[in-house]
């Protein structure tokens, strides 16, 4: 339980700024829309990130293609953008395999599709430190 806890603080910070975009654009945008909202907020709110880092994916170490993932925040959590009318295990998997894929230790889900904003934080239990 302790390590679902990890980087409470930046986490809580980053949802906050999710509620508050969500909160005045609502729901039926195209993703792109809230990621450079969230984006806005972010920076406002002085949360160092990256956003769409190109990343490599590597199988058998060598380079397959590559990725990009919404945020990096604080180059310690992975954030990933939705905005579908529900989130599905497809969507909670595509952000667990990046987690493991970058070797970054959590992640937020941040749907903002649904009437109500949904996140959920995630754990790579296979991180290497």
């Amino acid at each position: 339980m302790q390590e679902q806890l990890m980087h409470e603080d930046l986490t809580h910070k980053i949802i906050g700024c999710a509620m508050k975009v969500h909160s005045a654009l609502g729901a039926g945008f195209y993703e792109a829309i809230y990621q450079r909202s969230l984006e806005i907020e972010l920076t406002f709110e002085g949360v160092i990130f990256e956003r769409e880092k190109d990343m490599p994916i590597y199988y058998r170490e060598i380079k397959v293609g590559s990725r990009r993932v919404d945020f990096f925040v604080g180059d310690l959590i992975m954030v990933e953008l939705k905005a579908v009318a529900e989130l599905e295990d497809l969507h909670v998997a595509q952000a667990l395999n990046y987690l493991e894929a970058y070797n970054k230790q959590v992640g937020l889900l941040i749907n903002f599709g649904n009437k109500s904003l949904t996140f959920k934080r995630l754990l790579n239990k296979k991180y290497r430190q």
